[in-house]
């Protein structure tokens, strides 16, 4: 059956079009429906509404925002630390014996009453029988109560780490802040997840993302829940497509924190491209250092709003080139989280050395390119990196960076210069750091303020054009996993993945953009959204 959409106001990602036609999930034709020979079809009147390529979200953590969602939702409460607690308390009255209390969205930034941390002791008011873990908005930080802290032993002492920290009081007693990897060892405790849960969560973000007009993303999953294998959240996804239940297109970034884990993975035959159109793996991950908002982005200078640091290295120089020859033997991709000057640097060093004389397409690339300089994205241009931006964090970051960074803001998320040296550039939400609202990080890529209170300009330079932005959230999402020549764009032989919205973006105010609705999310031509 082949079907016809008709009616509307199409952008394929080149120019603007009246109709299509689907067949077997892919566009059979673009624009001149009325010469196709058929007579088994059926039309759908999109009522003058504005269609898109589906939006492909290049960098996100899909399975870490189903676990967000059935836990409680603390980006809600973010106007003060009481508010946090009154959540909590609310969601504690429902808790079983030793079950534990999970939330995670709180940004100490955002309180009116005492802007800091939650430690154990406010988390104690809430339960000191059942384990309590929140987790800060970026996931670089949590805080645990006093219960979590007698599970590990680490009631009385702290223990040192070298690539995280817990933070503790004048007497060196815990606090309960537990800063990058010092997260992990709370794995010793959790509780452990089933595969059926692990399907549960996908299917819950892969809903929530189909709401936004996302089809495709590029998603980070292995280390997100505690004891669970990476082989339990291939099969995981494996399973759900061969259930025909997955509505989102994954492109696995695969994380990996130490040599002899990812050596045993590629043992097992995988690398960048192999799997499926709905789950295949993509680039090796790596960390080298957390956020901004929690001052443990790395920088090469101390933070101006701190002098006593300069962030936490969370892989070293030596280390992170280690893992990046490693996947270049294999002919694996390679994405490195880098937010800090000092991360970024560390990161481009590597690569400089890595891609000496590589003249291959290898689209290896740093994620987030926040804090940076003007020679460091010179070099990033020269050595043909991919740079995975997420302008929705400018939403938040326009608030602090200049506090955090001081004059070095100057050089700071400069994301139309990377289009401007040639660079690919493709944007994502770091979901659930974010909800990834793909037409809120574009209005913040194109007017470079902030959502509700306009905070702005910043850098407005920096800002890119309407198509730009579609280009970043649509066809350069699909270079970023090799597969331009699919999906990205709607074009005759390419995957029909496509987004109804209800206003025309390329017409309407740019600070409007975020009040712009969608109304229906088609994967393969399948309707996977409906408002």
């Amino acid at each position: 059956m082949i079907t016809i959409y008709q009616n509307c106001i199409i952008y394929t990602g080149e120019k603007i079009i009246d109709s299509f036609a689907v067949k077997d999930g892919y566009f059979i034709e673009v624009d001149d429906v009325s010469k196709l020979d058929i007579h088994d079809y059926e039309i759908v009147d999109l009522k003058q509404h504005f269609v898109l390529p589906g939006f492909n979200d290049s960098h996100m953590h899909l399975l870490e925002l189903g676990s967000f969602l059935k836990n409680v939702d603390l980006s809600k409460h973010t106007s003060s630390l009481s508010d946090v607690l009154d959540a909590l308390n609310d969601a504690s009255q429902y808790l079983e014996k030793d079950q534990w209390l999970e939330g995670r969205g709180w940004n100490q930034d955002y309180f009116i009453d005492e802007k800091r941390f939650l430690n154990r002791y406010d988390l104690d008011q809430i339960s000191l029988t059942n384990p309590i873990c929140i987790t800060r908005a970026c996931g670089h930080v949590c805080v645990v109560n006093s219960k979590v802290l007698s599970l590990l032993g680490l009631e009385n002492h702290a223990i040192e780490l070298a690539d995280g920290s817990m933070d503790v009081d004048d007497h060196g007693k815990p606090l309960g802040i537990f800063r990058e990897n010092a997260i992990s060892l709370l794995a010793k405790v959790k509780p452990t997840y089933t595969k059926d849960d692990i399907k549960e969560m996908i299917l819950l973000a892969s809903e929530k993302v189909n709401s936004y007009g996302i089809t495709s993303c590029q998603t980070d999953d292995f280390l997100t829940l505690n004891n669970v294998s990476y082989d339990d959240v291939i099969a995981a996804y494996q399973e759900l497509e061969k259930e025909k239940k997955l509505t989102v297109r994954v492109n696995e970034q695969s994380q990996f924190v130490n040599k002899e884990s990812y050596e045993s993975f590629l043992t097992k035959g995988y690398t960048t491209g192999v799997g499926s159109e709905y789950f295949k793996i993509g680039p090796l991950k790596m960390i080298v250092d957390g956020s901004l908002g929690a001052r443990t982005a790395l920088m090469l200078e101390p933070y101006n709003d701190d002098p006593t640091t300069k962030g936490v290295e969370i892989i070293n120089h030596h280390d992170l080139l280690d893992m990046m020859q490693l996947a270049k033997q294999h002919h694996m991709q390679i994405a490195v989280h880098a937010i800090g000057d000092g991360a970024f640097e560390s990161v481009l060093s590597a690569y400089e050395e890595l891609l000496k004389d590589d003249s291959s397409d290898h689209r290896n690339g740093i994620v987030h390119c926040q804090i940076t300089n003007n020679n460091q994205i010179e070099r990033f241009a020269k050595l043909h990196l991919h740079a995975y931006i997420q302008s929705i964090f400018l939403d938040y970051d326009i608030h602090i960076v200049e506090n955090r960074v001081g004059d070095r803001a100057l050089e700071c998320y400069q994301f139309k210069h990377y289009m401007d040296l040639g660079c690919h550039v493709s944007n994502g939400s770091d979901c659930p750091v974010e909800m990834p609202d793909v037409l809120a990080g574009m209005q913040c890529a194109i007017t470079r303020t902030t959502l509700k209170d306009y905070i702005g300009p910043y850098l407005l330079e920096e800002g890119c054009s309407v198509e730009e932005a579609i280009a970043s959230f649509t066809s350069e999402g699909a270079y970023a996993s090799f597969e331009e020549n699919k999906k990205g764009k709607i074009q005759e032989g390419m995957l029909a993945d496509f987004v109804v919205l209800d206003q025309n973006i390329l017409e309407i105010d740019p600070m409007q953009l975020n009040q712009v609705q969608v109304l229906a999310t088609y994967l393969a031509g399948r309707k996977v959204y409906e408002k």
